[in-house]
């Protein structure tokens, strides 16, 4: 552990360099590679009957880690060099450890410690700060319950962390040059910044993402087609009962909005007949697969104000041309 803190001494005077830590964890990376979180107990905390007490992600940091990572601290204090093997037992819990076990949040100073077998016997360790949660498995943030440890005292790492002034990668060569020189059989690799991993996890997402743009969009073309198409023809049709409204007092106005509701009573069928289909295939579909969420309310309701919204923009044709119907010719018209 000693050659990991003198390597990130010598990268911290490396010009450009603002901060230098160590931890156990690359953010989204490395998600699951740790399982999903360790059963802990807490002081003046006490599960509900039947309850089983709460887990949290266990996680190995360096002083600084939270300043280089852009973590504020919003309660206590940041691991210093005095919290080493031999010295009190300490961790940095998450806000969201913080709210749900002690009243307003008041950690400080209170202990815990891990319940799970792992850690063979309890051995309680004081809380020292809260930190802002961050939820480094999912791209999408949730509440996170998450323990820190010093590295000092778990003495686990194997993750450099380096803030950078400038290009992060034009770092790369002069990092990998330390680490090489005090020990050549280090393993250097996956340099990246953190945008880059975030990037690299989210790359399929947003290809699903541009597929089924693609077919929504297709979805909506074909729509539109087929309400314009629907009043087209139904104008058509009613040539000479335009005719005969205008001839008895109808404005071109009146018979624009009629085409025009005309159209919104379409496409407001269809969108609650379709919505009303794909809450009901999706709940079946939910039995059967894992990971089918339903939409909620408010993507439906802007699904729904796009298509209304491109229904109506469709009507307009068919409806300008029935307001424009020459009295005369309609009604000489069979």
């Amino acid at each position: 552990m000693e050659l990991y803190q003198e390597m990130s001494r010598r990268i911290g005077e490396l010009p450009g360099v603002k901060g230098v830590a160590l931890g156990n964890f690359v953010p989204w990376r490395d998600a699951g590679s740790l399982g999903g979180g360790f059963h802990f107990a807490a002081e003046g905390y006490t599960p509900a009957d039947g309850e089983e007490n709460p887990h949290a992600r266990l996680r190995v940091v360096d002083p600084g880690f939270f300043a280089a990572l852009g973590v504020p601290m919003t309660a206590g204090r940041d691991f210093t060099s005095d919290d080493r093997g031999g010295s009190e037992s300490v961790v940095i819990v998450s806000q969201a450890v913080a709210q749900r076990l002690f009243p307003n949040g008041d950690a400080i100073n209170r202990k815990i410690w891990w319940t799970d077998p792992y850690f063979g016997k309890p051995h309680p360790r004081r809380i020292v700060g809260v930190v802002a949660d961050v939820d480094d498995e999912n791209v999408v943030r949730g509440p996170a319950l998450t323990i820190y440890h010093p590295v000092q005292q778990l003495r686990v790492a194997g993750r450099l962390f380096v803030h950078a002034e400038g290009d992060p990668y034009a770092l790369v060569p002069s990092v990998t040059r330390i680490i090489r020189g005090m020990a050549a059989n280090q393993p250097v690799e996956r340099a990246a910044t953190l945008e880059d991993v975030r990037a690299e996890v989210l790359a399929p997402e947003r290809l699903n993402a541009f597929v089924v743009s693609g077919f929504a969009g297709i979805a909506l073309l074909i729509s539109v087609v087929g309400v314009a198409g629907v009043l087209a023809f139904g104008v058509s049709a009613r040539t000479r009962e335009f005719g005969v409204r205008l001839a008895i007092g109808s404005t071109p106005r009146d018979l624009l909005m009629r085409v025009v509701s005309e159209g919104a009573t379409i496409v407001a069928i269809g969108i609650v007949a379709g919505a009303v289909g794909g809450y009901a295939f999706a709940g079946v579909a939910s039995s059967y697969l894992e990971n089918v969420r339903l939409p909620g309310a408010l993507p439906t309701l802007g699904a729904a104000a796009v298509l209304a919204g491109a229904a109506v923009i469709a009507s307009l044709m068919p409806a300008a041309r029935a307001s424009r119907v020459d009295v005369l010719q309609a009604l000489r018209s069979e």
